[in-house]
């Protein structure tokens, strides 16, 4: 056969930008663009709704491969194997072990042990723990302690009494003073004190080359509502302190950073959380550089990371194993070292047996039977994602500068700047939450109608964290989940309706078809989101019908759902006729009987624009829920 050299679907002739425009601008027919296509994410930059090959042209890493500096593309030159980590809480040590070696039968490879931070283990403690297990097979990592400077000395203890080999003992003991001091206001022993520990657990580790002994928490900001930009930028200038005040110690760039690692959080927007991944490898190795790398391979960022707490959900748990699973899929296919899945029951509960394993197989289905550790870096070359990682990297390196102009992370934290734009981001995720211009399934929109918790959960399920210390410093950062509003809001229901029946929100539904059951099906998601029973109809054939009806049934609330021509005609009669039973809502602000309504006495409108939130916690009061 005649060999053909010609490229698949050259006989396609490109399509150039300006023609992709001109059809864009038909298709619209006069509607604003920018409004109608272009995203704004709170990142702070635009993003297009589309890219073509031209978009590429000021990306300077397309040219590198995986495993270059400056690993953008990933740390690994082939392949995107990773470590599957499990944390196990440490309460009884033996329990603690046994475990370990029960889930490392099971495709683990990676163990966290949460220590108890009251206790002080000793050798044999720790020896219990780790009883069969290979530290040169699998990863061992503590956190949860003070014990730092301990724990180095006796895994290398044990390294030596087993005779493993020094460098093929993994793990890491995530000492981390700026993220304590930033959560708790306090220090350990002192911020200085602090430092000089960072440099001995350094200095003491270099025996162990690949232990990871100081940790960057940057989960920290994205579970208190930090955008993207503002997690790498806050982690990136938190790293950045440790190699400024460890250097100035004396210590060399090539002794410190081999002992780092990042711990991150993944959000719920999958294509930005795989840019993210790549964006911070790329400004890890631009500030590492900039401490006189002698190796390159010394600019490798190394990342743990686990779904981010803030979009779990405590209603509607099992939700939360879908959250993880796209969450999961943005960290690996955006080149993560290890992972954790969070437990979808995490929210409201010490993880069950079930949920642990549920999380376990998550990734180990990943991996094994989607094959996400075969191919490095698969999102190269997407026009897309690309652009995303670029605009990430602009936004958050000048973030960064602004930080370091402050005098570096520490400072800005002390100055109050780092938790004040964190806490205008949080602001307005949750309003975009109270509102719906984000949507959190089964929270905000689409409960489960039929979804109670009768048990009593303590109240910090429904709170954020705070970890503040008598005599803090500065004012913490605190983390929380996007959902509490609403699940504090429904809990009450919940609580009142154990005694007293539950409010029922009832639909008067009439006229047109298509608008009753659009505005009646709105009316319903709105107030189930508080717990209230809801009761639609299908439509009545005169409002007379319905108001006999409502009259009969006595609901709480009466929502009117039909057409804005049907309101002119019929809307205050209803109101009118059911006023002194109860609470008459409109489903719908139709603009141009609004004053006319309000005159009439109606007071209460739901609608597309409404503070879904503020408005139901209105209801409530009004209903006496306290």
């Amino acid at each position: 056969m005649e060999n053909h050299t010609k490229k698949r679907f050259s006989e396609f002739p490109p399509v150039m930008p300006e023609q992709w425009e001109a059809q864009i601008q038909k298709d619209l027919k006069g509607a604003d663009y920018d409004k109608k296509l272009v995203w704004r994410p709170l990142e702070g930059f635009a993003v297009k709704p589309y890219y073509t090959a031209a978009d590429l042209a000021n990306i300077n890493w397309l040219k590198t491969y995986p495993g270059e500096f400056p690993y953008v593309r990933g740390n690994q030159a082939s392949g995107n194997n990773w470590l599957v980590r499990q944390d196990i809480k440490v309460t009884d040590i033996k329990e603690a072990n046994e475990k370990a070696l029960d889930i490392l039968m099971k495709g683990v490879d990676s163990l966290g042990f949460e220590l108890d931070c009251k206790k002080q283990y000793t050798l044999a403690d720790i020896e219990l723990l780790l009883k069969n297990i290979r530290a040169d097979i699998a990863e061992i990592n503590f956190l949860g302690t003070d014990q730092h400077q301990a724990l180095v000395t006796i895994i290398e203890q044990l390294v030596k009494k087993y005779n493993r080999p020094m460098d093929k003992i993994h793990g890491s003991v995530n000492f981390d003073p700026i993220m304590r001091f930033s959560r708790r206001g306090v220090w350990y022993k002192g911020e200085n004190d602090d430092f000089d520990t960072a440099h001995a657990l350094v200095k003491s580790v270099q025996s162990l080359p690949v232990y990871r002994v100081i940790g960057v928490n940057g989960h920290i900001f994205t579970n208190a509502g930090a955008t993207i930009v503002q997690e790498i930028a806050c982690s990136l200038a938190a790293g950045a302190e440790y190699l400024t005040r460890l250097t100035n110690k004396g210590l060399f760039i090539g002794e410190i950073t081999p002992h780092m690692k990042f711990n991150l959080a993944i959000g719920p927007n999958y294509f930005m959380e795989m840019a993210k991944l790549r964006a911070y490898r790329l400004l890890w190795a631009k500030i590492t550089n900039a401490y006189g790398l002698n190796d390159a391979r010394n600019g490798r960022l190394f990342v743990h990371a686990t779904n981010s707490s803030w979009n779990y959900t405590t209603y509607d748990p099992y939700v939360n194993m879908l959250r993880s699973t796209t969450g999961t899929m943005s960290a690996l296919l955006g080149g993560i070292d290890s992972f954790k899945v969070l437990p979808f029951d995490m929210p409201f509960e010490q993880p069950t047996d079930f949920a642990e394993r549920v999380a376990r197989n998550q990734q180990l289905i990943l991996k094994e039977e989607s094959y996400l550790d075969k191919v490095a870096d698969p999102a190269s070359g997407s026009y897309y994602i690309e652009n995303l990682t670029h605009s990430i990297v602009e936004a958050a390196w000048k973030l960064f500068l602004d930080i370091q102009e402050e005098g570096g992370f520490l400072a800005a934290l002390k100055n109050g700047s780092v938790q004040r734009f964190i806490t205008e981001s949080a602001r307005k995720k949750d309003l975009n939450l109270a509102t719906r211009r984000e949507i959190m399934l089964g929270t905000n929109q689409y409960p489960n109608f039929n979804e109670t918790i009768s048990s009593d959960l303590p109240e910090q399920v429904f709170a954020a964290e705070d970890k503040t210390s008598a005599g803090a410093e500065i004012e913490t950062i605190k983390t929380y989940r996007g959902a509490q509003a609403f699940e504090r809001l429904r809990y009450k229901t919940d609580i009142y309706s154990r005694t007293a029946p539950r409010p029922k929100a009832w639909m008067f539904t009439f006229g047109n078809l298509a608008m009753l059951k659009a505005r009646s099906n709105f009316a319903s998601n709105f107030f189930a989101c508080a717990g209230f029973e809801v009761t639609d109809n299908p439509g009545f054939a005169s409002i007379d019908e319905g108001i006999r009806a409502a009259r009969e049934v006595k609901p709480d609330i009466v929502v009117i759902c039909s057409s804005d021509e049907a309101y002119a005609e019929s809307a205050l009669p209803i109101f009118e006729a059911l006023r002194d039973q109860g609470i008459v809502v409109l489903a719908g602000y139709p603009a141009v009987l609004v004053d006319q309504l309000k005159q009439g006495g109606m007071t209460h409108f739901i609608h597309m624009k409404s503070n879904v939130l503020e408005t139901l916690q209105q209801f409530q009061q009004l209903l006496g829920i306290a």
